[in-house]
Protein backbone atom coordinates (compact mmCIF):
# COMPACT_ATOMS: atom_id res chain seq x y z
CA UNK A 1 0.00 0.00 0.00
CA UNK A 2 1.18 3.55 -0.58
CA UNK A 3 0.95 4.53 3.46
CA UNK A 4 3.10 1.46 4.01
CA UNK A 5 5.87 3.16 1.07
CA UNK A 6 6.31 6.07 2.67
CA UNK A 7 7.01 5.45 6.08
CA UNK A 8 10.49 5.23 6.82
CA UNK A 9 12.61 2.11 7.70
CA UNK A 10 13.63 1.10 10.89
CA UNK A 11 16.04 -0.58 12.22
CA UNK A 12 14.84 -3.79 12.41
CA UNK A 13 12.88 -5.94 9.82
CA UNK A 14 9.40 -6.06 10.23
CA UNK A 15 7.96 -9.73 10.85
CA UNK A 16 5.82 -10.76 7.68
CA UNK A 17 3.03 -11.38 10.15
CA UNK A 18 3.13 -8.21 11.19
CA UNK A 19 3.17 -6.78 7.88
CA UNK A 20 0.25 -8.28 6.76
CA UNK A 21 -1.80 -7.15 10.22
CA UNK A 22 -0.34 -3.96 9.11
CA UNK A 23 -1.46 -3.63 5.71
CA UNK A 24 -5.05 -5.22 6.69
CA UNK A 25 -5.08 -2.65 9.65
CA UNK A 26 -5.02 0.12 7.41
CA UNK A 27 -7.22 -1.23 4.95
CA UNK A 28 -9.43 -1.73 7.04
CA UNK A 29 -9.10 1.91 8.75
CA UNK A 30 -9.67 3.15 4.24
CA UNK A 31 -13.13 1.85 4.45
CA UNK A 32 -14.38 3.00 7.67
CA UNK A 33 -16.97 5.63 6.20
CA UNK A 34 -18.66 8.30 8.63
CA UNK A 35 -22.47 7.80 7.85
CA UNK A 36 -24.29 6.73 11.09
CA UNK A 37 -27.46 6.91 9.67
CA UNK A 38 -26.44 4.12 7.31
CA UNK A 39 -24.79 2.15 10.37
CA UNK A 40 -27.97 2.35 12.20
CA UNK A 41 -30.02 0.83 9.95
CA UNK A 42 -27.37 -1.87 9.33
CA UNK A 43 -28.14 -2.87 12.36
CA UNK A 44 -31.87 -2.65 12.76
CA UNK A 45 -31.68 -4.97 9.42
CA UNK A 46 -28.99 -7.16 11.39
CA UNK A 47 -31.53 -7.49 14.45
CA UNK A 48 -34.42 -8.01 12.12
CA UNK A 49 -32.30 -10.89 10.16
CA UNK A 50 -31.06 -12.77 13.58
CA UNK A 51 -34.43 -12.71 14.76
CA UNK A 52 -35.57 -14.51 11.36
CA UNK A 53 -33.08 -16.78 12.39
CA UNK A 54 -34.49 -17.56 16.02
CA UNK A 55 -37.98 -18.20 15.04
CA UNK A 56 -37.27 -20.22 12.51
CA UNK A 57 -34.59 -22.54 14.50
CA UNK A 58 -37.37 -22.44 17.02
CA UNK A 59 -39.50 -24.40 14.12
CA UNK A 60 -37.19 -26.61 13.15
CA UNK A 61 -36.52 -27.57 16.95
CA UNK A 62 -39.54 -29.74 16.40
CA UNK A 63 -38.09 -31.93 14.41
CA UNK A 64 -34.51 -31.46 14.03
CA UNK A 65 -32.02 -32.02 17.65
CA UNK A 66 -29.99 -28.79 18.81
CA UNK A 67 -26.71 -29.78 18.01
CA UNK A 68 -27.40 -30.27 13.83
CA UNK A 69 -29.54 -27.01 13.73
CA UNK A 70 -26.26 -25.01 15.57
CA UNK A 71 -24.12 -27.07 13.03
CA UNK A 72 -26.56 -26.03 9.83
CA UNK A 73 -26.20 -22.15 11.53
CA UNK A 74 -22.51 -22.62 11.23
CA UNK A 75 -21.40 -24.78 7.84
CA UNK A 76 -24.37 -23.11 5.77
CA UNK A 77 -23.45 -19.10 7.83
CA UNK A 78 -19.76 -19.63 7.15
CA UNK A 79 -20.12 -19.50 3.01
CA UNK A 80 -21.89 -15.84 3.19
CA UNK A 81 -18.94 -14.81 5.48
CA UNK A 82 -16.79 -16.03 3.05
CA UNK A 83 -17.90 -14.11 0.24
CA UNK A 84 -17.64 -11.09 2.13
CA UNK A 85 -13.92 -11.72 3.30
CA UNK A 86 -13.53 -12.41 -0.05
CA UNK A 87 -15.44 -9.06 -1.54
CA UNK A 88 -12.97 -7.47 0.83
CA UNK A 89 -9.80 -9.09 -0.32
CA UNK A 90 -8.69 -10.61 2.59
CA UNK A 91 -9.55 -14.22 2.14
CA UNK A 92 -6.09 -15.03 2.07
CA UNK A 93 -5.19 -13.62 5.35
CA UNK A 94 -8.12 -14.48 7.26
CA UNK A 95 -7.44 -17.96 7.72
CA UNK A 96 -3.30 -16.99 9.06
CA UNK A 97 -2.95 -17.02 13.08
CA UNK A 98 -0.88 -16.75 15.79
CA UNK A 99 -3.11 -17.82 18.36
CA UNK A 100 -5.08 -20.92 16.96
CA UNK A 101 -5.53 -22.26 20.11
CA UNK A 102 -6.92 -18.84 21.17
CA UNK A 103 -9.84 -19.03 18.68
CA UNK A 104 -10.17 -22.51 19.94
CA UNK A 105 -11.16 -21.48 22.89
CA UNK A 106 -13.50 -18.79 21.33
CA UNK A 107 -15.25 -20.70 19.53
CA UNK A 108 -15.30 -23.99 21.91
CA UNK A 109 -17.16 -21.48 24.13
CA UNK A 110 -19.49 -19.56 21.96
CA UNK A 111 -20.62 -22.88 20.59
CA UNK A 112 -21.65 -24.30 23.89
CA UNK A 113 -23.48 -20.92 24.43
CA UNK A 114 -25.33 -21.12 21.18
CA UNK A 115 -26.60 -24.67 21.84
CA UNK A 116 -27.64 -23.34 25.45
CA UNK A 117 -29.10 -20.35 23.81
CA UNK A 118 -30.58 -22.58 20.87
CA UNK A 119 -32.10 -25.05 23.49
CA UNK A 120 -33.82 -21.91 25.43
CA UNK A 121 -35.25 -20.62 21.99
CA UNK A 122 -36.82 -24.08 21.74
CA UNK A 123 -38.40 -24.18 24.83
CA UNK A 124 -39.25 -20.60 26.05
CA UNK A 125 -41.60 -17.76 24.37
CA UNK A 126 -39.23 -15.49 21.81
CA UNK A 127 -39.46 -12.47 24.17
CA UNK A 128 -38.34 -14.14 27.54
CA UNK A 129 -35.32 -16.34 25.43
CA UNK A 130 -34.32 -12.40 24.36
CA UNK A 131 -34.32 -10.69 27.14
CA UNK A 132 -32.77 -13.25 29.09
CA UNK A 133 -29.82 -12.67 26.97
CA UNK A 134 -29.73 -9.18 27.46
CA UNK A 135 -27.72 -10.07 30.32
CA UNK A 136 -24.60 -10.72 28.51
CA UNK A 137 -23.10 -7.49 28.29
CA UNK A 138 -23.48 -7.47 31.99
CA UNK A 139 -21.28 -10.53 32.49
CA UNK A 140 -18.45 -9.13 30.32
CA UNK A 141 -18.19 -6.31 32.63
CA UNK A 142 -18.03 -9.11 35.45
CA UNK A 143 -15.60 -11.29 33.82
CA UNK A 144 -13.41 -8.32 32.29
CA UNK A 145 -13.00 -7.07 35.54
CA UNK A 146 -11.53 -11.23 37.57
CA UNK A 147 -9.68 -12.17 34.29
CA UNK A 148 -8.90 -9.36 32.47
CA UNK A 149 -8.21 -6.80 35.53
CA UNK A 150 -10.01 -3.98 34.29
CA UNK A 151 -11.08 -1.36 36.80
CA UNK A 152 -14.97 -1.06 37.29
CA UNK A 153 -16.36 1.64 38.84
CA UNK A 154 -19.01 2.49 41.13
CA UNK A 155 -21.29 3.67 38.22
CA UNK A 156 -21.03 0.75 36.15
CA UNK A 157 -21.22 -1.99 38.98
CA UNK A 158 -24.55 -0.09 39.90
CA UNK A 159 -25.44 -0.90 35.93
CA UNK A 160 -24.65 -4.50 36.80
CA UNK A 161 -26.70 -4.03 39.65
CA UNK A 162 -29.97 -3.20 38.60
CA UNK A 163 -29.74 -5.20 34.88
CA UNK A 164 -29.57 -8.18 37.27
CA UNK A 165 -32.91 -6.99 39.17
CA UNK A 166 -34.25 -6.72 35.76
CA UNK A 167 -33.17 -10.49 35.00
CA UNK A 168 -34.70 -11.51 38.26
CA UNK A 169 -37.92 -9.99 37.57
CA UNK A 170 -38.02 -11.68 33.96
CA UNK A 171 -36.82 -15.22 35.41
CA UNK A 172 -39.03 -14.75 38.41
CA UNK A 173 -42.88 -16.30 36.14
CA UNK A 174 -40.66 -19.62 35.42
CA UNK A 175 -39.09 -19.77 39.14
CA UNK A 176 -42.11 -19.73 41.08
CA UNK A 177 -44.17 -23.01 40.16
CA UNK A 178 -41.03 -24.65 42.18
CA UNK A 179 -41.50 -27.36 38.52
CA UNK A 180 -37.26 -27.77 38.58
CA UNK A 181 -37.89 -30.46 35.31
CA UNK A 182 -40.52 -27.93 33.45
CA UNK A 183 -39.63 -26.49 30.27
CA UNK A 184 -39.64 -23.08 31.30
CA UNK A 185 -37.29 -23.37 33.98
CA UNK A 186 -34.67 -25.38 32.30
CA UNK A 187 -35.49 -22.76 28.94
CA UNK A 188 -34.82 -20.02 31.64
CA UNK A 189 -31.31 -21.88 33.19
CA UNK A 190 -30.30 -22.47 29.62
CA UNK A 191 -30.95 -19.49 28.65
CA UNK A 192 -28.95 -17.71 31.76
CA UNK A 193 -25.98 -19.72 30.95
CA UNK A 194 -25.83 -18.92 27.33
CA UNK A 195 -25.58 -15.10 28.42
CA UNK A 196 -22.81 -16.28 30.56
CA UNK A 197 -20.87 -18.36 28.11
CA UNK A 198 -21.83 -15.50 25.67
CA UNK A 199 -19.89 -12.95 28.34
CA UNK A 200 -16.93 -15.17 28.22
CA UNK A 201 -16.45 -15.17 24.57
CA UNK A 202 -16.39 -11.79 24.14
CA UNK A 203 -13.33 -11.85 26.56
CA UNK A 204 -11.69 -13.90 24.81
CA UNK A 205 -13.06 -11.65 21.27
CA UNK A 206 -11.10 -8.72 23.72
CA UNK A 207 -8.45 -10.38 23.67
CA UNK A 208 -8.15 -11.62 20.13
CA UNK A 209 -8.78 -8.11 18.62
CA UNK A 210 -5.31 -6.83 20.37
CA UNK A 211 -3.47 -9.02 17.76
CA UNK A 212 -6.07 -10.44 15.62
CA UNK A 213 -8.17 -9.10 12.32
CA UNK A 214 -11.83 -9.07 12.66
CA UNK A 215 -12.35 -11.23 9.68
CA UNK A 216 -9.68 -14.03 11.19
CA UNK A 217 -11.63 -13.96 14.44
CA UNK A 218 -15.31 -14.50 12.05
CA UNK A 219 -13.78 -16.58 9.60
CA UNK A 220 -12.19 -19.27 12.57
CA UNK A 221 -15.34 -18.90 14.45
CA UNK A 222 -17.65 -20.56 11.90
CA UNK A 223 -14.88 -23.10 10.52
CA UNK A 224 -14.28 -24.15 14.07
CA UNK A 225 -17.76 -23.79 15.11
CA UNK A 226 -18.61 -25.97 12.31
CA UNK A 227 -16.36 -28.97 13.71
CA UNK A 228 -17.37 -28.84 17.16
CA UNK A 229 -21.45 -28.92 16.33
CA UNK A 230 -19.92 -32.20 15.04
CA UNK A 231 -19.15 -33.57 18.67
CA UNK A 232 -23.23 -33.22 19.23
CA UNK A 233 -23.43 -36.74 17.55
CA UNK A 234 -22.44 -39.07 19.98
CA UNK A 235 -23.92 -37.26 22.15
CA UNK A 236 -27.43 -38.58 20.61
CA UNK A 237 -26.01 -42.18 21.17
CA UNK A 238 -26.84 -41.05 25.46
CA UNK A 239 -29.55 -38.73 25.13
CA UNK A 240 -31.74 -39.60 22.18
CA UNK A 241 -33.35 -36.40 22.13
CA UNK A 242 -30.15 -35.19 20.83
CA UNK A 243 -29.93 -37.83 17.98
CA UNK A 244 -29.16 -36.52 14.57
CA UNK A 245 -31.97 -36.90 11.88
CA UNK A 246 -32.21 -37.38 8.60
CA UNK A 247 -34.09 -34.29 7.78
CA UNK A 248 -36.96 -33.75 5.79
CA UNK A 249 -37.22 -31.29 2.52
CA UNK A 250 -38.96 -28.79 4.50
CA UNK A 251 -36.54 -29.40 7.94
CA UNK A 252 -33.69 -28.87 5.13
CA UNK A 253 -35.23 -25.41 4.32
CA UNK A 254 -35.13 -24.67 7.77
CA UNK A 255 -32.46 -25.37 8.25
CA UNK A 256 -30.93 -23.34 5.30
CA UNK A 257 -32.88 -20.36 6.51
CA UNK A 258 -31.62 -20.87 9.83
CA UNK A 259 -27.52 -20.82 8.60
CA UNK A 260 -28.00 -18.47 5.58
CA UNK A 261 -29.59 -15.58 7.86
CA UNK A 262 -26.94 -16.64 10.53
CA UNK A 263 -24.53 -15.22 8.20
CA UNK A 264 -26.35 -12.50 6.75
CA UNK A 265 -27.16 -11.10 9.90
CA UNK A 266 -23.20 -11.52 10.69
CA UNK A 267 -22.59 -9.79 7.32
CA UNK A 268 -25.00 -6.73 8.39
CA UNK A 269 -23.86 -6.27 11.86
CA UNK A 270 -20.17 -6.28 10.45
CA UNK A 271 -20.27 -3.65 8.09
CA UNK A 272 -22.67 -1.52 10.43
CA UNK A 273 -19.61 -0.74 12.21
CA UNK A 274 -17.89 0.37 9.45
CA UNK A 275 -20.50 3.90 8.61
CA UNK A 276 -21.02 4.14 12.71
CA UNK A 277 -18.97 3.99 16.40
CA UNK A 278 -19.78 1.42 18.12
CA UNK A 279 -21.37 3.45 20.72
CA UNK A 280 -23.98 4.83 18.14
CA UNK A 281 -24.89 1.12 17.21
CA UNK A 282 -24.83 -0.65 20.25
CA UNK A 283 -28.19 0.63 21.56
CA UNK A 284 -30.22 -0.48 18.88
CA UNK A 285 -29.02 -4.26 19.37
CA UNK A 286 -32.23 -4.09 22.01
CA UNK A 287 -34.47 -3.73 18.99
CA UNK A 288 -34.08 -7.42 18.67
CA UNK A 289 -36.77 -7.29 21.88
CA UNK A 290 -39.35 -5.39 19.34
CA UNK A 291 -39.11 -8.44 16.69
CA UNK A 292 -38.96 -11.07 19.48
CA UNK A 293 -42.49 -9.50 20.87
CA UNK A 294 -43.67 -8.99 17.53
CA UNK A 295 -43.08 -12.32 16.11
CA UNK A 296 -43.64 -14.27 19.30
CA UNK A 297 -47.37 -12.84 19.12
CA UNK A 298 -47.81 -13.47 15.28
CA UNK A 299 -46.45 -16.94 15.41
CA UNK A 300 -46.84 -18.56 18.27
CA UNK A 301 -49.26 -16.55 20.34
CA UNK A 302 -47.19 -15.65 23.00
CA UNK A 303 -48.31 -12.73 24.65
CA UNK A 304 -45.14 -11.87 27.14
CA UNK A 305 -45.97 -11.48 30.99
CA UNK A 306 -45.97 -7.92 32.90
CA UNK A 307 -42.66 -8.96 34.64
CA UNK A 308 -41.25 -10.00 31.60
CA UNK A 309 -41.74 -6.59 29.86
CA UNK A 310 -40.37 -4.77 32.98
CA UNK A 311 -37.36 -6.58 33.85
CA UNK A 312 -36.72 -6.38 29.95
CA UNK A 313 -36.68 -2.48 30.56
CA UNK A 314 -34.58 -2.37 33.77
CA UNK A 315 -32.03 -4.59 31.85
CA UNK A 316 -32.07 -2.63 28.82
CA UNK A 317 -31.43 0.52 30.49
CA UNK A 318 -28.94 -0.97 32.62
CA UNK A 319 -26.98 -1.96 29.63
CA UNK A 320 -27.71 1.48 27.53
CA UNK A 321 -26.02 3.10 30.25
CA UNK A 322 -22.94 0.65 30.23
CA UNK A 323 -22.54 1.36 26.53
CA UNK A 324 -22.60 4.99 27.20
CA UNK A 325 -20.33 4.43 30.32
CA UNK A 326 -17.87 2.63 28.07
CA UNK A 327 -17.87 5.39 25.43
CA UNK A 328 -17.36 8.20 27.83
CA UNK A 329 -14.56 6.25 29.54
CA UNK A 330 -12.64 5.72 25.89
CA UNK A 331 -13.09 9.60 25.18
CA UNK A 332 -11.36 9.71 28.56
CA UNK A 333 -8.70 7.51 27.97
CA UNK A 334 -8.40 8.86 24.31
CA UNK A 335 -7.57 12.25 25.99
CA UNK A 336 -5.43 11.17 28.68
CA UNK A 337 -3.06 9.11 26.17
CA UNK A 338 -3.02 12.42 23.93
CA UNK A 339 -1.58 14.36 26.77
CA UNK A 340 0.47 12.00 27.76
CA UNK A 341 2.47 11.78 24.65
CA UNK A 342 5.36 13.58 23.91
CA UNK A 343 5.65 16.28 21.14
CA UNK A 344 7.11 14.73 17.87
CA UNK A 345 7.94 18.29 16.23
Amino acid sequence: MTLAKNKPETSGAAKPADHDKSESDNAEQSMTVAAPVLGIGLKLASTLVFSIMTVTLKIASETVPIGEIVFARNFIGLWPVLLMVTLRGELGIAFRTNHPLGHLGRSGIGIISMMFSFTAYAMLPLPDATAIGFASPLFVIILAFFILKEKVRIYRWSAVGVGFIGIIIILSPHMGSGEMDSNAFIGSMCAATSAFLGGLAMIFVRKLCETERTSTIVVWFHGAGTVLALFSIPVGFIWTDWAWVMPDMKSLMLLFIVGISGGIGQILMTQSYRYADASTIAPFDYTSMIWAVLFGYLLFADVPLPQVLIGAVVVICAGIFVIFREHALGLDRTKSRRASTPSKS
